[in-house]
C-alpha cells in the first residue's frame, strides 16, 4: 500500500524530467553555446564567403553575418511563442512538446551540415528554427506542469521549468569548452547536439499522460482525464483534484479558449495580465543579461588570464543551476511572494554594490574583487527570486481558458525585450548599467508587493477571485459581476 502511495510521486518526478529534457533545456543549451565558437565561425564565413566569391569577405559585412546567426535564434524564440499557444490548444500540450522536437532535430541537422557543405545559410536557418523550439517549448512546459501538479506541489513541478532552463545553460558551457566540443574541429557537433534531447523527449514523454485538465476541460473526456490523474496524484488522492477541474469547469461553462487580443480587452483578467507584463519584462530587463555581457571584463579586472575565464564563467552558470534548484525546495514552503519580492530587492541592493565598484574599478585594487562577488550574489538572487518564481506565476493567475494566451502574451514580451537588451547593451556606458537596473528592480518589486497575492496552495478559481476587487473595483455589487461575466460569455470571449 506505501508503494502504491508513493507511485505517483515518482511519475510526476519522471513527467518533470521527461517534459524538462527537451523543452527549457534547450533554451538554456542554445542560448549559451553560441559564444564558444565565435572565432571559428567567423573563420567559416571569411573561408566559405572567400571559396564561393574568390575575393575577401568585408569586416563590416562578416560582422552582420555574425549578428544575423546571433539573434536570429531570439526571432525564432519569438515566432515560437507566437505558435505556442496555439500548438497547446490544437494539439494538447503534450502534442505540442512532442511535435516541437521535430522542428529541433531539423534544426540540428541543417547546422550540422552547414559546415561541411561550405553552406553559412543552412547555419542561419538552423539557428532560426531552435530558436523556434526553445520559444514553443518555454512556453508549454510550464503550461503542462502547472495543470498536472497537485496544489502543494505545483510551485516545485513548475520550478522545473528554471531548473532544467539552467542546467541548459551550463551543460552548454561545460561542452562549449575547448577540450571538449568548443574546439575548431568539433563546433558543428556542439550546435547539432540539440538532437539528443529531442530524441531522449520523443523517447520517454509519450509513456506520460496529457494534462488532465486540458483531458477535461478542453477536450471534454472525462474518463481520460481520470486515468491521468490517478497516474499524477494516486488512486486515493486523485479525487480532490478532479472536484477542483471540475468547479473549474462548471464555472467556464463550456468557455472556449481565448486568443491573446481577447485578452486585452477582458476586464476579467486585466490586473493579472498587467502582473505577467510586467514580471516578464522585469526578469528580462533586471540586469541578469547584464550581468553575463560585463562578466569577462569585470573577471579580466579582478586578474583573472583570458585562458580561465571560460572556467570561471562556468561558476557562474552553476550558481544559477544550484538557485533553481534551492528556489524549488522553498517556493512551497515560504511562498511565491516573498521569494520573488525578496529576490528583486536583493538585485536591488546588488545593483548598488555595482554601480559603485565599477565606478571605482581602478582606483583600489581591492574594487574588482567587490565586482566578482556581487555578481554570483546577483545571480544566487535572481535565481532565488524572479528567475525561478515568474514562470510559475504565470500558470497560476489565470484559469484554463486565459492560460495559453497568457503565456503566448508573456512569451513574446519576453523575446522582444531579450533582443532588444542584446542590441543596446553595447551602447550603454557600464558603470550606469546597473543604475538603471536599481531602479527597475525596485519598482517592479514596489508594483508586485501591492498588487499579487501568496497564490500558495490556492486553486485556480480561488487565486482569480483574490484579483476580484483589483479588477472590478470595490463597491462591485456581485449582481453587477455576474451580470457582466454572463454577456462576456454570451459574447463568446
Amino acid at each position: 500500500s506505501f508503494l502504491i502511495d508513493i507511485t505517483w510521486i515518482w511519475t510526476l518526478f519522471l513527467a518533470v524530467c521527461a517534459v524538462g529534457i527537451g523543452g527549457t533545456f534547450q533554451y538554456g543549451y542554445n542560448a549559451s553555446i553560441i559564444n564558444a565558437p565565435t572565432q571559428h565561425i567567423h573563420r567559416f564565413l571569411n573561408e566559405t564567403w572567400t571559396n564561393r566569391y574568390h575575393e575577401a569577405l568585408n569586416p563590416d559585412l562578416l560582422t552582420f553575418l555574425w549578428s544575423v546567426i546571433a539573434s536570429v535564434f531570439s526571432l525564432g524564440g519569438l515566432c515560437g511563442a507566437i505558435v505556442g499557444g496555439s500548438m497547446a490548444i490544437c494539439l494538447g500540450r503534450k502534442g505540442a512538446l512532442l511535435m516541437n522536437n521535430v522542428i529541433a532535430i531539423l534544426a540540428s541537422i541543417l547546422m550540422g551540415i552547414s559546415f561541411p557543405t561550405g553552406l553559412f545559410e543552412l547555419l542561419i536557418v538552423g539557428r532560426f528554427l531552435i530558436g523556434i523550439n526553445s520559444g514553443v517549448g518555454i512556453c508549454v512546459q510550464p503550461l503542462y506542469l502547472g495543470e498536472v501538479a497537485p496544489k502543494h506541489l505545483r510551485g516545485g513541478m513548475a520550478m522545473g521549468s528554471s531548473i532544467f532552463l539552467t542546467g541548459g545553460i551550463l551543460t552548454g558551457q561545460i561542452i562549449g569548452l575547448r577540450e571538449l566540443l568548443g574546439g575548431e574541429m568539433y563546433w558543428p557537433l556542439l550546435l547539432s547536439n540539440s538532437c539528443f534531447p529531442a530524441f531522449a523527449q520523443l523517447l520517454f514523454l509519450p509513456w506520460f499522460p496529457e494534462s488532465p485538465r486540458y483531458l477535461l476541460i478542453d477536450r471534454g473526456d472525462e474518463l481520460s482525464c481520470v486515468k491521468a490523474l490517478k497516474r499524477f496524484h494516486g488512486s486515493s488522492e486523485y479525487r480532490r483534484e478532479m472536484e477542483d477541474i471540475q468547479r473549474e469547469s462548471f464555472a467556464l461553462d463550456g468557455e472556449k479558449a481565448k486568443k491573446p487580443c481577447q485578452l486585452f480587452t477582458d476586464r476579467a483578467v486585466r490586473w493579472q495580465l498587467i502582473t505577467v507584463i510586467v514580471m516578464t519584462m522585469g526578469q528580462q530587463l533586471s540586469g541578469i543579461n547584464a550581468i553575463y555581457f560585463y562578466a569577462t571584463y569585470i573577471f579580466e579586472q579582478a586578474g583573472i588570464s583570458a585562458e580561465q575565464i571560460p572556467y570561471v564563467t562556468l561558476g557562474t552558470g552553476a550558481c544559477e543551476c544550484l538557485t533553481a534548484l534551492t528556489c524549488g525546495l522553498l517556493i512551497d514552503y515560504v511562498g511565491r511572494r516573498y521569494l520573488i519580492i525578496g529576490g528583486y530587492l536583493l538585485m536591488t541592493l546588488w545593483s548598488i554594490v555595482l554601480t559603485f565598484s565599477l565606478t571605482y574599478q581602478e582606483l583600489y585594487p581591492w574594487v574588482p574583487y567587490v565586482s566578482m562577488t556581487s555578481i554570483f550574489a546577483f545571480i544566487l538572487s535572481f535565481g532565488l527570486g524572479p528567475g525561478g518564481v515568474t514562470n510559475t506565476l504565470i500558470a497560476e493567475l489565470f484559469i484554463q481558458s486565459s492560460r495559453p494566451a497568457a503565456y503566448m502574451i508573456g512569451g513574446t514580451i519576453s523575446w522582444i525585450s531579450f533582443f532588444t537588451i542584446g542590441m543596446l547593451f553595447p551602447f550603454i556606458v557600464v558603470s550606469y548599467c546597473f543604475l538603471v537596473c536599481l531602479l527597475e528592480c525596485s519598482s517592479v518589486a514596489a508594483f508586485l508587493f501591492l498588487v499579487i497575492p501568496e497564490t500558495k496552495n490556492k486553486s485556480f478559481l480561488a487565486i482569480k477571485n483574490e484579483f476580484h476587487k483589483l479588477n472590478f473595483g470595490r463597491n462591485t455589487k456581485k449582481k453587477e459581476t455576474e451580470l457582466y461575466e454572463r454577456r462576456r460569455l454570451h459574447d463568446g470571449f
